[in-house]
């Protein structure tokens, strides 16, 4: 299988290495991956200047590995679109491995997350996966990786539905501590809005975020639960945002006969 690896933390990062790794041993591994770190970057993409992009030696096992000077949506855009030749377009596109954990709402600001809908938004099969822990040593990443290893062959009998990503949120633990996997869907917010007001030494007045963890039921299915219990989570995402259930109501009350007298008798004179 051919698959592109990209990520959010820069092609350096612990978490790219080892997912290469682990996959070019039994699959052929691209890799098109920020020049640095693009972490919470969202689904931004590059517009007003130019994107550099360069062609590294190969490493880690990958066939080829290009850096871009571009955010995580951008490498897969361009990695899609200009840089790979028709014969090395991926069967599947993986972000990841991300230090650090994409679960409930998070993944709207996640760099991650966003590298894989961009690959879905182009009709790939794509996943995210993050190491759900900010200290992980080099071994959880090592287990992680090798985690997807061993899921992939899992999942070739999966067709995934158009515009879907599968968000996994991997435990930074021991691998005789890792108590299973979960299906599960999205959590609300992780972490409290908070900010600290502070003042710099020049008198000027800036603040930091410092949000503290938000407490939530023991007994809901979602991702920051199944993390909690020690499990894998995977939640399967999609960008079709739009909320079907409402739309008989709204076409009743705003398009009713195709009459808009209600917006015209309201127009100013």
């Amino acid at each position: 299988m051919k698959i592109l690896i990209s990520n959010d933390d820069g092609v350096m990062a612990t978490g790219i290495r080892e997912l290469t790794i682990a996959l070019s041993k039994e699959h052929d591994v691209y890799v098109v991956a920020p020049d640095r770190e693009r972490s919470a970057a969202g689904h931004s993409l590059t517009l007003q200047t130019p994107i550099r992009v360069e062609e590294l030696d190969s490493r880690f096992g990958a066939r080829r590995v290009w850096i871009t000077s571009g955010t995580p949506g951008d490498c897969v855009k361009i990695a899609i679109n200009a840089i790979l030749e028709e014969k090395e377009k991926p069967d599947l596109i993986i972000s990841g491995i991300n230090h650090g954990p994409n679960l409930g709402s998070d993944i709207l600001y996640s760099g991650t997350v966003s590298c894989a809908m961009e690959g879905a938004i182009m009709g790939y099969p794509s996943i995210a996966v993050s190491l759900a822990s900010m200290t992980g040593d080099n071994e959880y990443f090592t287990y992680a990786a090798n985690f997807m290893r061993k899921f992939l062959p899992k999942i070739k009998s999966i067709e995934f539905p158009k515009k879907t990503v599968l968000n996994i949120n991997i435990p930074a633990l021991p691998e005789e501590d890792i108590s299973g996997i979960a299906i599960t869907r999205l959590g609300n917010k992780m972490f409290t809005d908070e900010y600290d007001k502070r003042i710099d030494p020049r008198g000027k007045v800036y603040y930091w975020m410092a949000g503290e963890l938000i407490k939530h039921s023991e007994n809901d299915d979602t991702d920051i639960n199944a993390v909690r219990w020690n499990k894998v989570s995977i939640t399967p995402i999609t960008f079709e945002m739009t909320l079907t259930s409402i739309i008989p109501q709204l076409e009743e009350e705003l398009c009713k006969d195709a009459s808009l007298d209600w917006l015209k008798s309201n127009l100013p004179k």
